[in-house]
């Protein structure tokens, strides 16, 4: 599909307009339980891809993106160290996690659902992301062109192959199965 210079552009016939994602100004968290007492938190700080927005009608839009599984940091460097290990990420064998969109819909104001593939471990599933924009473009002072946009989902890490757990003398796993994912990220209008 054509692109435009800049998102306000009618140039592009249906209103169709790309959007890279910031990786300077965009993140993925996560949480897990641990020991079933407490969450522990992390980021994923390389996120890059492309939005394809088409403002007339949303459900032609797409989104494509790819996240750099080396750049984990939960603030303690032994367990990053695990984490990047073959039991669970093995970022050595798979170096990104990827998400394709198949089909986004308006789920209210400022609200999009955004249903995907999600390969994360060399396992391929079905995600449904639940997006928070307020569709407002702004310049930065350079002036390019911004928006921004907040998705949630929750996996199982199980689901992907991902199962090495110790199980606890007094019942239960050392590692929850459920990860609530948060994306936060920036958007800049591609100018060609």
């Amino acid at each position: 599909m054509p692109s435009s210079a800049s998102p306000a552009s009618t140039a592009a016939p249906a209103g169709v307009t790309l959007w890279d994602i910031d990786p300077a100004h965009s993140s993925a968290h996560f949480a897990v339980r641990h020991m079933m007492v407490a969450n522990v938190r992390g980021e994923f700080a390389r996120i890059t891809g492309t939005v394809r927005l088409d403002s007339a009608d949303v459900t032609r839009s797409s989104v494509e993106a790819s996240i750099d599984t080396a750049s984990i940091n939960t603030g303690e460097p032994d367990r990053d160290a695990h984490l990047k290990s073959a039991d669970f990420l093995d970022v050595q064998k798979y170096p990104t996690i990827e998400f394709r969109s198949t089909r986004v819909a308006r789920a209210g104001i400022g609200e999009l659902e955004i249903t995907g593939d999600l390969t994360l471990h060399g396992v391929t599933r079905p995600v449904l992301l639940r997006v928070e924009t307020d569709d407002s473009e702004l310049k930065d002072p350079y002036g390019n062109v911004k928006r921004g946009a907040t998705a949630t989902t929750r996996i199982s890490r199980k689901d992907f192959g991902l199962e090495w757990n110790v199980a606890l003398e007094a019942g239960g796993f050392l590692v929850g199965d459920e990860v609530k994912i948060t994306l936060d990220v920036e958007l800049s209008a591609r100018t060609e």
